[in-house]
């Protein structure tokens, strides 16, 4: 096992949740595989800085469950922030929130509430992304969005800072997207491999947690397991459908003791929506459009954080001793690797913590070239909020550069 995190239980280590190495949104691998830094081209000039001359952030969606992460996120890491202004729908308008210790007062979303804001991180559905991203992007503020109603958008980067962080920099929208949780959870390690080795093949198997559905998927799980709990269900076929009957929630089959291959609204040639976009995201985020991606995207009874069993194939033969080296010392990646003493990565343990939790790395019996490896990360986290908290200070960071007023 490697790590350079505090240890949890014997053996285990368990990087506290919000006090990830501040410095790895800046830090992606210096390999040559990492694109260089692309110069600074903002769509549009934005606000001048203000309060302490550090910018405005407005947190859209500050209600939901993204939000909330996100909110006890920003008050763990490093300020850098002037005002923080919190934004939802009109019917929490009024609602006061702890965001840095302090309360703050929720506001409801329109035009004016852009005013002056710099950064603009959304948390919200897509069809609300869709409609009021561009209205901040118009109004001067750079806008972090977590839907999905941009990834895909060839003028909108989508932006891991641990392995693209130069992407985020050419905006044209003036909006930069978050991608997918099931994406996030193992992009940040394989990142590094491609880094090393150079990907050439992905083949990927998720076990998703129910928070990936919202709120509603988590009261889903409870409910289920209260009904089969001290029961003898899933012993018969069909047992568990009758037991669990309006209690399915946002799921197309009973996901207590049980798990369900299909996340997402289908798609072409059989491929779920979620697979279709862990393959294209991929693609995008590494700058391989030819990558070969294959995704079974699976619900599982778990509460929070995802879960990814990858084979990876890569240009030059891989060792495992090379391969635990880079995941090491990787920026937002735990090395758990000693599975004859039963450290590899869990949700139980990596739950509630910001890194990429990597372990059961393989060389391929088969194939000299490729590894196989089980990936964990908290899909609130890294999978939303922390990597539109990482986004959203690189934005910063470059806002309040000197030499980006000289440009603007």
């Amino acid at each position: 096992m490697t790590a350079a995190h505090p240890v949890g239980r014997p053996g285990r280590p368990v990087p506290p949740g919000g006090t990830p190495p501040h410095g790895d949104a800046a830090q992606a691998p210096a390999t040559g595989r990492t694109a260089p830094a692309a110069p600074a081209a903002p769509a549009s000039p934005g606000v001048k800085p203000g309060r302490d001359g550090r910018p405005t952030l407005a947190v859209v969606g500050a209600t939901g469950a993204v939000g909330a992460v996100l909110l006890e996120i920003l008050s763990q890491r490093a300020d850098v922030w002037g005002e923080i202004r919190l934004v939802a729908s009109a019917r929490s308008a009024g609602r006061k929130l702890t965001v840095r210790g302090e309360e703050t007062e929720v506001v409801a979303l329109g035009d004016d509430v852009f005013e002056g804001v710099d950064v603009a991180v959304f948390d919200v559905p897509d069809d609300v992304a869709a409609r009021w991203a561009p209205v901040a992007a118009a109004r001067g503020a750079v806008v972090v969005d977590n839907s999905a109603a941009f990834r895909m958008d060839p003028d909108v980067p989508l932006v891991v800072p641990e392995v693209n962080p130069h992407a985020a920099r050419v905006r044209p929208r003036g909006i930069v997207a978050n991608p997918n949780c099931a994406t996030l959870s193992m992009i940040v390690a394989v990142g590094a491999l491609h880094a090393a080795f150079g990907l050439r093949e992905l083949v990927v198997s998720s076990y998703q947690a129910v928070s990936g559905a919202g709120r509603r998927g988590v009261d889903a799980l409870r409910a289920q397991l209260a009904a089969v709990v001290g029961t003898d269900l899933g012993t018969h076929p069909g047992d568990l459908r009758r037991a669990v009957g309006e209690a399915a929630g946002p799921f197309p089959a009973p996901v207590a003791l049980n798990v369900v291959p299909w996340i997402g609204e289908p798609g072409e040639d059989g491929w779920s929506s979620e697979e279709l976009e862990v393959r294209a995201e991929t693609r995008k985020i590494l700058g391989l459009p030819g990558l070969r991606v294959s995704a079974t995207c699976v619900r599982v009874p778990v509460v929070t954080t995802h879960s990814m069993s990858v084979h990876a194939r890569f240009e030059r033969e891989v060792s495992v001793p090379e391969a635990h080296e880079i995941l090491a010392n990787a920026p937002g990646v735990v090395l758990c690797d000693s599975p004859a003493e039963g450290e590899f990565p869990t949700p139980a343990d990596a739950v509630g913590t910001d890194p990429t939790w990597a372990g059961r790395v393989r060389r391929s019996p088969d194939d000299p070239r490729a590894l196989d490896l089980f990936l964990c990360g908290d899909n609130l986290r890294k999978g939303a909020a922390l990597n539109a908290a990482q986004i959203a200070e690189l934005v910063a960071a470059e806002l309040t550069a000197p030499q980006y007023w000289g440009n603007v």
